[in-house]
């Protein structure tokens, strides 16, 4: 895990750091609709992995945000160079265990790589993970049975800051092809102008990915 130390005596936000981190709940999050009409029928015409191509696309747009990679340790702030996901696998009893992927990689690559890492994650199963394992992690997970407005995450105690993300069902609206996706980030790091530049970020790696 490469990072860096952010200087804390320079630090813009050292006021609002102190203030947010002294909250029971230090959390900030929304849920916002996000267009994925071309994305959807590339994923359609390629026969591409719906969840594995958003991930991609999830992970490569919150890695574009250095809020989104940085992390409270010990009452420091660290930032790292490149966060994986972890993200839920669902299991045939209904349960899910977690699968670690980096997405830094072109997309050819991402996809073999990524079913590969599910199915190791299947066989192992299990959501152990110490906390030194997920420092660095995006939690991402996924409700594919529903479409919502709205979602409330548990968190522990004391917060970590991790951000977590999660999308639903998509819906169509019109012409359009619309996925909920949320998102919910420690204050202390993370204000809605970096949650507005993720989802920024996240519509143009769906172009991206569409123009391959």
């Amino acid at each position: 895990m490469s990072y860096k130390f952010i200087d804390m005596e320079t630090y813009k936000r050292r006021a609002h750091f102190d203030y947010f981190c002294g909250l029971a709940y230090p959390y900030v999050g929304l849920t916002a609709n996000v267009e994925i009409t071309g994305l959807l029928a590339k994923v359609k015409a390629e026969k591409l992995p719906f969840f594995l191509t958003v991930c991609y696309c999830v992970s490569r747009a919150a890695n574009g945000v250095a809020e989104f990679r940085q992390r409270i340790v010990d009452g420091k702030i660290i930032e790292f160079s490149h966060c994986p996901t972890s993200h839920t696998v669902a299991l045939a009893d209904e349960t899910y265990c977690y699968c670690t992927l980096r997405a830094d990689m072109p997309f050819a690559q991402y996809i073999p790589y990524a079913l590969r890492e599910q199915e190791k994650a299947r066989q192992q199963g299990g959501i152990d993970e110490t906390a030194d394992e997920a420092t660095d992690k995006l939690f991402i997970s996924t409700l594919p049975w529903l479409s919502y407005t709205s979602l409330v995450q548990p968190t522990p105690f004391p917060a970590d800051s991790n951000p977590r993300i999660t999308w639903g069902k998509y819906f169509t609206q019109g012409e359009k092809v619309l996925l909920p996706v949320s998102v919910l980030c420690h204050h202390a790091l993370v204000d809605g102008a970096q949650i507005a530049r993720f989802y920024q970020a996240l519509t143009k790696e769906m172009a991206c990915l569409c123009a391959q």
